[in-house]
């Protein structure tokens, strides 16, 4: 491979859309934001800056670059220059980090994400599944999502339930949580969640694509496409059955919609060892990072240490290589900027 060749590939860099097919219906969002036409009716997750496959199916979910090569291969060939040598040495060429922009056109089925622990010692993965909703926009009367029992559910319970497909009973023993933007929800590995219609979210995840559906009647086409290639039995271990109180939904939950200043912290301490978002208004300076940047509103540039710039506007989303150096957002414009977990977090 040329050193220009080396050169273009780690610039920061606009992404096309990358919407793989879901069992869900939305999109529509997604497409007012990117200012196309295509809010195709079961495209409600585009995978951004992804190095990250669909569950079983390896050439699915993966983002490309304009060049055509995929995100994931460039990053082997120089982790490096992408993700920095602190976030090599401890996370090899993994980003570490998986983000989506995810549009509800109808609730999600109830679910839940393994932890690195039941990852590893079941599906062989150094990472399970937590993640965080940074919520961006909502439609309908009544935006909410679902977050956590309300109070302690023993196991034999929840398997009954997911037995009979209970689905009545399994929302209505979850916390219902009415959302607005800028409000985010951070979701650890475990906990029983949906997310209701008509709420379109910037989604961070660790890099997998785990999910234990309890709830897969009417979603999925059988049980056997709901828990991860494992029985029923030892798939159900990865559900937290511990209520949440309103102590603990406070420290899951940050309601920032109010806040105007040039950077704003989007996510609750207690995700700081999974990831990073902030949202960014203005003139901001950016450290050495891979990243994620989600223009919102408006239009400006990134200036990067060796002098390029990128242009943004609302709509892009571009992939920020830690070889951009220390760097510079400015013009007039709201972006979700998302970076892995500072190393030495974890």
């Amino acid at each position: 491979m040329s050193s220009v060749h080396n050169a273009q590939a780690v610039r920061p860099t606009a992404l096309p859309a990358n919407q793989p097919r879901q069992f869900y219906r939305g999109g529509a969002s997604i497409a007012a934001l990117r200012g196309g036409g295509d809010d195709q009716e079961f495209g409600p997750e585009d995978w951004v800056a992804s190095t990250t496959h669909r569950f079983g199916k390896p050439d699915s979910g993966l983002s490309h670059l304009p060049d055509g090569r995929l995100l994931r291969e460039a990053v082997s060939a120089d982790p490096q220059s992408w993700l920095g040598p602190e976030h090599v040495s401890a996370y090899g060429d993994s980003t570490a980090l998986l983000v989506k922009l995810l549009d509800a056109g109808q609730r999600l089925p109830v679910h839940c994400h393994p932890s690195d622990t039941f990852a590893k010692q079941h599906l062989g993965s150094r990472f399970g599944k937590t993640e965080a909703w940074i919520v961006v926009g909502t439609s309908g009367a009544d935006p909410v999502v679902y977050l956590g029992f309300r109070e302690d559910a023993a196991p034999e319970r929840i398997a009954e339930w997911v037995r009979t497909q209970d689905s009545s009973a399994m929302l209505g023993a979850l916390n219902e949580i009415p959302v607005k933007p800028g409000d985010t929800v951070h979701v650890p590995a475990g906990t029983p969640h949906a997310i209701g219609a008509g709420v379109f979210i910037v989604e961070l995840q660790q890099p997998t694509d785990f999910s234990v559906t309890l709830e897969w009647q009417g979603f999925l086409a059988s049980a056997e496409d709901a828990f991860l290639g494992l029985n029923e039995s030892a798939a159900l271990e990865t559900v937290n059955h511990s209520g949440f109180d309103d102590a603990v939904l406070g420290s899951l939950i940050k309601r920032t919609g109010g806040l105007d200043s040039a950077r704003v912290p989007l996510l609750a301490s207690d995700a700081e060892p999974f990831f990073r978002a902030d949202r960014l208004h203005g003139t901001v300076e950016l450290d050495p990072s891979f990243g994620v940047l989600i223009v919102l509103d408006g239009a400006g540039k990134l200036h990067c240490e060796d002098g390029s710039e990128l242009a943004l506007q609302r709509g892009t989303t571009a992939v920020v290589p830690h070889s951009a150096g220390p760097s510079r957002l400015d013009g007039d414009l709201t972006a979700v900027h998302c970076r892995p977990p500072a190393t030495g977090r974890r």
